[in-house]
């Protein structure tokens, strides 16, 4: 049946027919056969064994390519690039076309630190195999590290084109993504940083990096609650990341959560001991409760770890501020120190061209990153509106963060704006040198978001320190502090490193909110007795001022507190306070607390729940006194030492309103009691107040500008004459 079959096929038979698959195989050279037999050893784990098979089909045949690849190989995963390198190379002699040598030698010189050449040589590998996705995948890396290389060197530009260009390499590489985020984040573009983070974060959802700075783009624009979002998000792949866990804390404290601050910090500090600026948040935690002893024992903790953690040594001097037992030389000394340490980090315009006739038109700047709905704003509003356009030229350089309505308000009052937030002092120290500035005017003492760093180099030929911070910044090359007669007597025994120039008045011109609610009845009038209120921070409310508005609570058994200020969000920080009243003999049903009401319209209605505002010292109150006063209420104050304690003299002798400042706290005590038994004068100084401050010099801006025009002018013809 078979042949019959077979014949049927037409297939002729060969008796000596052997089929193909049991006929002897082709012989593989033997230098083949070792070199593979080399590489199963070694992906064996046998790497010694492998690579002596490798010399074994070496000395069979010097001139086969792969086995000088293949040793190359194991010399470069042991670490001995020299001898990788003599390999690959030898490799490349005998075939100038072996594309994985080429890309080897790119990933050596990647290891060793030469980019450039490792780059060059993944050219070499992708010239030869355009698609060889390891080489591309290689190149992408190594354009990455070139890119942050030449970043850290100070061509954010030159890094951005790198980064760009390793995408081209691949698309999908996350860390170039990162990477191209935090460029732009340095850049402050801000809007282009995200799309780079959330792509890292498509392309490797474990990104944590990505998350946490995501979260601080939002935190910086206000959107807190997304930026717990991102927080919590790189908590969750990394609950040991203690980066996050602190901007975290900060987070909660702004929020006024200082519980869950607290327990944030604390969880950072844990898990890396050795962290400086979490020492230093975890010192604004406590300031931010009242506890400037132990702020300041963060302050220096912080400091300790980084003598040159700027936030911690600005904090510390900030703090120093709220202390009851202030001794001026040790203030000062403490002020001065930092100053020289500081001024040292930065070199000084040594001449600047500028034109010093005396009398043509001065070229003021102003630098701040205040100029949104900020304390400050209050206080300079009515100077940028008034300037004298004949005689002053003003430009704003701004470290804004976020603007608002007032931000563009206040652009069109300046002549010039320019932004300087996320500048080196270097870049914005130029800007403000081309503008040609005479007279460079900062807002901001050692507050947050402050440009001392462009003080220090000194980019004009008058600088000034004003409003902002109520002492001496410390640094000599700001050359005066503008001030009055009333916070720095001319018999003051407070030291500071400007000179100072008081103006006729007082130093501070209110700007009021424009859509101020309107004032109501005083409270006492229907309810029976008497409301005090306090709406300064908690710093400001110190053993010393709590045991003196017991005192007055106590001379008037039915009369309440009302503080306000955004820790109360902390039920801890509530327990604390109201533990210390308590101590002096006030139940807690006695004082209310209020967190933080953040707008603006709705926290100014809460002044018509008191009837008499009571001031800290040493610390007193500025802006919270003057919004007191423009709702009608009035404020005691308690006249001190330093500049801190007297804003209060200034603002009331300015609205005709002597007879609330004390010399002592006897008379604190007198004045708020013999005040709270007239209720007529209450409800009189309720309907009167606003009128009077309105038509007083604090909110007289035109002729307090022109004043203040007069001083700079006066400064301005004195530095002329000393040329």
């Amino acid at each position: 049946m078979m042949n019959n079959y077979n014949n049927h096929l037409g297939i002729s038979i060969n008796p000596n027919y052997v089929p193909f698959h049991v006929q002897s195989a082709p012989s593989v050279p033997l230098e083949v056969e070792l070199t593979e037999l080399g590489t199963r050893l070694k992906l064996s784990g046998q790497v010694e064994e492998g690579l002596s098979k490798y010399f074994e089909a070496l000395r069979v045949n010097a001139n086969y390519p792969p086995v000088y690849y293949n040793i190359g190989v194991i010399y470069s995963e042991q670490g001995d690039y020299p001898q990788a390198l003599k390999f690959y190379h030898t490799a490349l002699v005998m075939n100038s076309l072996y594309v994985e040598a080429y890309s080897n030698i790119g990933v050596i010189y990647k290891n060793m630190g030469n980019l450039e050449l490792a780059i060059s040589f993944y050219e070499k590998a992708l010239a030869i195999n355009p698609n060889f996705v390891i080489s591309k995948s290689n190149m992408a890396i190594a354009l990455t590290d070139l890119g942050t290389k030449t970043k850290l060197e100070g061509n954010l530009a030159e890094g951005i084109k790198l980064y760009k260009k390793a995408l081209v390499y691949n698309s999908q590489y996350s860390d170039a993504y990162y990477n191209l985020g935090v460029a732009y984040g340095e850049k402050c573009d801000f809007d282009k940083a995200i799309i780079c983070y959330e792509l890292a974060l498509h392309f490797n959802p474990r990104c944590c990096e990505a998350n946490n700075n995501l979260g601080v783009i939002y935190k910086d624009r206000d959107n807190l609650e997304k930026a717990l979002q991102c927080y919590h998000a790189a908590i969750q792949i990394n609950p040991k990341f203690s980066q996050t866990l602190n901007n975290i804390g900060v987070i909660y404290t702004v929020q006024g959560k200082l519980d869950e601050a607290f327990q944030a910090v604390s969880a950072a500090i844990e898990v890396n001991p050795d962290y400086a600026e979490a020492y230093n948040n975890l010192g604004v935690i406590f300031r931010d409760e009242g506890k400037i002893s132990e702020a300041l024992q963060c302050y220096e903790k912080c400091l300790q770890f980084n003598p040159y953690s700027r936030n911690a040594g600005q904090n510390r001097l900030l703090a120093v501020n709220y202390l009851v037992k202030l001794d001026a030389h040790n203030l000062f000394a403490i002020h001065e120190d930092w100053g020289m340490k500081f001024a040292a980090q930065f070199k000084p315009y040594q001449s600047l061209q500028i034109d010093f006739s005396p009398n043509r038109k001065i070229r003021i700047g102003y630098l701040s990153p205040d100029f949104f709905t900020h304390s400050v704003s209050y206080f300079i509003e009515g100077i940028l509106k008034n300037h004298n356009d004949k005689d002053f030229h003003i430009t704003c350089f701004s470290n804004v963060i976020k603007e608002d309505e007032k931000t563009k308000r206040f652009k069109q009052y300046a002549h010039s704006w320019k932004n300087v937030y996320g500048l080196s002092a270097e870049a914005a120290a130029s800007i403000i040198e081309n503008e040609k500035i005479d007279i460079l005017i900062e807002l901001t003492g050692h507050t947050s978001g402050n440009r001392l760093d462009v003080m220090a180099m000194r980019p004009a030929p008058i600088q000034i320190t004003y409003i902002g911070y109520p002492n001496t910044t410390g640094l000599k090359e700001i050359n005066y502090r503008i001030t009055d007669a009333f916070c720095d007597p001319l018999n003051t025994t407070q030291k500071y490193t400007e000179k100072l120039v008081r103006l006729p008045n007082s130093f501070l011109c209110y700007t009021p909110l424009i859509d101020a609610p309107t004032i109501t009845q005083s409270p006492c009038l229907t309810q029976g007795f008497i409301t005090f209120g306090s709406f300064n921070n908690l710093g400001k409310i110190n053993d010393d001022v709590i045991q003196i508005w017991s005192k007055i609570l106590l001379r008037l058994p039915k009369s309440r507190l009302i503080i306000k200020c955004k820790p109360f969000a902390s039920k801890t920080v509530q327990m604390c306070i109201w533990k210390k009243f308590e101590l002096q003999g006030i139940e807690q049903s006695r004082v209310d607390l209020l967190g933080l009401i953040p707008v603006c319209n709705d926290h100014l209605k809460t002044y018509n729940l008191i009837d008499i505002s009571l001031d800290t010292w040493p610390y007193a109150g500025t802006t919270t006194t003057c919004e007191a006063l423009w709702m009608g209420v009035p404020v005691i104050t308690l006249k001190g030492q330093f500049h801190a304690q007297n804003v209060g003299v200034s603002l009331l002798t300015q609205i005709g309103m002597k007879e609330l400042i004390t010399n002592t706290k006897e008379e604190f005590i007198k004045v708020a009691v013999e005040l709270s038994q007239d209720l007529g004068r209450i409800q009189r100084l309720k309907g009167s107040l606003r009128q009077k401050m309105s038509q007083s010099g604090l909110c007289n801006d035109v002729t307090f500008t022109v004043d203040y025009e007069a001083v700079l002018r006066r400064l301005w013809i004195e530095h002329c004459h000393s040329k």
